[in-house]
């Protein structure tokens, strides 16, 4: 279970005005310089094409003898004339609203044909799926240029058809794209949730699927346009367009024509069509970030984390204890801090300044309720906290800082340090046998052949109860129970043969029986392998049964820690007499079920 902020106003470092509070993603993406250069970009070119009616010098197709392949600044002529005498600038205005319109005209297109198809083949499946794959990977075939080539010769000049063609020849990246999202969030459980409220298909589609798949949409959409300005200046350049109406491809081609009379003809709407598709797609990207980081917390300038840090740090080093009750330790944690930025610039704390130790052959219990802080200061151990994390105080295993030296730490983890995760199904990857994945695994951190590892992790399989190794070592992860996955990953977490385990509410996703199951393994690794043990959970029977220590957390801090007999005799905390009588009751319940 994950830890979520808990905002204390003595932990919180100095933030701006409350009033500024939390901004929706229009606040993220106008806070992306990009994106601002980007958004006033577009701005101008949009305006500088509508504002071709009034604010242009001369009519798209007024000739001047004087103008002819005339250089920038000319009188009448900022910048210059083409090969027929016709101002460029003027041009360049009239010719920006028609490769804007057949921009939205792709656009539109490829979202109708190829969104809703995504959306049905993805969401309902059945036979529609197949066919919609079909028709999209036909379509796909299909070369764009030389269709609209073969299309000129039965409609002429006609944009708008064209255009949407392409649009059409663009939307399998569409159909592609959703489906696939689609498939991914069809079976989330608030989907279900919804289906059992009563909402119908079309409204769980429209609020719940396409919530989902618009960020991925609006990306793809990005590239769409920018494509679009391409392959109509292109369609143009090519001599496919209206050579009686302006437009970027065909001043283009003119200047090409003139390119060694008049080089600078070149460079204005080559211009355009490159800075323009770049904007698009820029700001397509931070567009995107803004609605996925909806929830993200805004990282601190680095100078600040820095600050902070130390400050962490020098907390740390005076709540240290003499240096021989932290060498008797294998683990000894203290004045552990974990902080992460909030979107008001200030910083909340998670943990604040925790002290445990663990020993050898012991097993710590790491207790409280969700939200108290318990995964965060494992995660502090493992080092496998949130990158946004600001991290103080000192983790000391066997003698070493793992905090002041991060590559001891990553070299211990894996090696010296186990993990056992919390949910079995979702740690073990779906593409890989989980023989493949242990043996991988074990090789990534000792030397050894292919064959002495599936020797050894074989060895293991039945070591933690799993009745025929051979056929196990063959099956993916969703071939097997959620209480296999468990011993899979107390396999891979022991193969290496560590000093410190930990944890994380390792039996919380298996029913009794395989619970008790999983502890008396765990007792027996320890008891075989002489191994210290970190064991986050929030249930106090398994401390009972496994731990000999306990440390109760609440809103990031031990409030209560010792053997566990003294513990559940003579509780030091209020908080924990309340974790105790509300275990209590649920087990009065569930006898009183029984009986």
């Amino acid at each position: 279970m994950t830890a979520h902020p808990v905002v204390a106003p003595e932990d919180a470092v100095a933030a701006p005005a409350a009033g500024r509070g939390r901004r929706g993603w229009a606040g993220r993406l106008l806070r992306n310089p990009m994106a601002v250069a980007c958004i006033v970009f577009l701005g101008a070119t949009i305006l500088f094409g509508l504002s071709s009616p009034w604010l242009a010098p001369h009519a798209p197709g007024a000739t001047q003898l004087n103008a002819v392949n005339a250089p920038p600044f000319t009188a009448g002529h900022l910048l210059g004339g083409d090969g027929s005498g016709r101002d460029i600038l003027s041009r360049l205005m009239w010719g920006t609203q028609r490769t804007l319109f057949a921009c939205v005209v792709i656009l539109v297109s490829a979202l109708l044909a190829g969104v809703p198809a995504g959306l049905v083949a993805g969401y309902r499946r059945g036979a529609a799926d197949p066919v919609l794959n079909w028709v999209s990977d036909v379509i796909m075939t299909l070369p764009g240029i030389v269709l609209l080539i073969a299309l000129y010769t039965l409609i002429g000049p006609n944009l708008v058809a064209a255009m949407g063609v392409f649009g059409v020849l663009v939307a399998p990246s569409y159909f592609r794209l959703v489906r696939g999202v689609v498939l991914g969030v069809r079976n989330e459980l608030y989907v279900d949730a919804a289906k059992v409220a009563g909402l119908s298909e079309a409204r769980i589609i429209g609020r719940h699927i396409l919530w989902a798949v618009r960020a991925p949409v609006i990306i793809q959409s990005s590239f769409v346009l920018g494509g679009g300005i391409a392959i109509q200046a292109a369609v143009d350049f090519l001599g496919l367009g209206d050579p009686s109406k302006a437009s970027w491809g065909g001043m283009l081609q003119e200047a090409f024509a003139n390119i060694y009379s008049n080089g600078w003809a070149v460079v204005w709407p080559a211009s355009l069509i490159s800075l323009t598709g770049l904007a698009t797609v820029l700001l397509g990207n931070a567009l995107r970030d803004a609605l996925q980081v909806g929830a993200a917390r805004r990282s601190l300038p680095r100078r600040r984390q820095e600050l902070i840090s130390r400050a962490f740090a020098a907390k740390a080093e005076n709540d240290l204890p003499d240096r021989s009750a932290t060498e008797e330790a294998l683990l000894s944690v203290r004045g552990l801090k974990v902080a992460y930025p909030r979107e008001d610039g200030g910083v909340s704390q998670v943990v604040r300044g925790v002290d445990l130790a663990v020993r050898k052959g012991e097993i710590r219990g790491l207790v409280g309720e969700s939200g108290s802080g318990k995964t965060q200061t494992a995660f502090s151990v493992l080092g496998i906290l949130n990158t946004e994390a600001l991290v103080g105080g000192s983790v000391v295993f066997d003698g070493e800082d793992l905090i002041a030296h991060p590559a001891s730490r990553a070299h211990a983890r894996g090696r010296r340090i186990g993990y056992i995760p919390q949910e079995p199904m979702t740690n073990l990857d779906p593409c890989f046998t989980v023989g493949a994945q242990l043996v991988h695994g074990l090789r990534a951190v000792r030397r050894t052949s292919r064959r002495a590892a599936r020797h050894e992790v074989l060895a293991l399989l039945a070591r933690v109860g799993i009745k025929d190794p051979e056929h196990v070592f063959g099956l993916y992860p969703h071939q097997i129970s959620g209480g296999m996955a468990q011993r899979v990953l107390i396999c891979g977490a022991v193969a290496a043969d560590p000093d410190l385990i930990i944890a994380d509410e390792p039996t919380t996703a298996l029913d009794v029986t395989v619970q008790a199951e999983v502890l008396d393994l765990l007792r027996e690794l320890r008891d075989e392998r002489d191994l210290g043990m970190v064991l986050v959970t929030h249930d106090f029977g398994v401390v009972a049964d496994l731990c000999d220590t306990v440390s109760v957390m609440k809103d990031g801090r031990i409030v209560d820690s010792g053997d566990v007999r003294t513990i559940f005799r003579e509780p030091g905390h209020a908080y924990t007499e309340e974790l105790l009588s509300a275990a209590r009751a649920v087990d009065l319940d569930e006898v009183g079920t029984d009986g």
